[in-house]
């Protein structure tokens, strides 16, 4: 822990999530409806904004590897965890930013314990894409997370690569990497009131 760790702002909360699950609560969605869908887009991309402040703090020693890993473990459990949303419709859309979310925090886990991986962000898509065509989901998310810590390291991610891909589980992860990409080009919190 470095002498600056105790001084360090908290970088998410139980009470921040709760307060984007309570609003969703609250929420006629509608994934038709523009304020639906931005709604949901801006809960994911809160989430990586703290994310990428975490990775960030680390980087400028602001706090050291044991306390960004504490972190994102924190708030992983915080994020990942049931959102007790009775509303089945509801409950499957948190699920699919929980699930775009869930390979930022391993990519995050990664960089902060072993940098950036070598190569290119694209090959390790393409690689998780042919290793979910075979179900081998342990391997997609594997490579998912290397691409992930080059996102980390700036190298860009061209989202238009899902076009080309079937819609599925890499889909996914490969949105909660953009979500990531875009709070490293832009870290403001997002405002909940938005």
């Amino acid at each position: 822990m470095t002498d600056d760790d105790e001084a360090v702002e908290t970088f998410y909360t139980e009470e921040r999530w709760q307060n984007w699950i309570d609003r969703l609560r609250e929420e006629d969605l509608d994934l038709e409806n523009e304020d639906s869908a931005r709604l949901l887009m801006n809960l994911q991309e809160d989430t990586a904004i703290a994310v990428a402040k975490i990775v960030e703090a680390y980087e400028n020693g602001s706090i050291d590897e044991d306390r960004a890993q504490k972190e994102l473990t924190e708030m992983q459990e915080i994020v990942l965890s049931e959102a007790p949303i009775e509303d089945d419709e509801k409950a499957m859309l948190v699920e699919s930013v929980q699930m775009s979310l869930e390979v930022v925090f391993y990519a995050a886990q990664e960089y902060v314990a072993a940098g950036a991986a070598e190569g290119e962000v694209e090959e390790y898509i393409h690689a998780a894409a042919d290793a979910e065509a075979e179900e081998d989901i342990d391997a997609a998310i594997g490579y998912l997370v290397q691409a992930g810590t080059l996102v980390l390291d700036s190298a860009d991610l061209d989202v238009s690569i899902v076009d080309e891909m079937e819609y599925g589980l890499v889909a996914e992860w490969v949105n909660g990497l953009d979500s990531l990409q875009n709070a490293l080009s832009d870290p403001e919190t997002v405002e909940e009131n938005s």
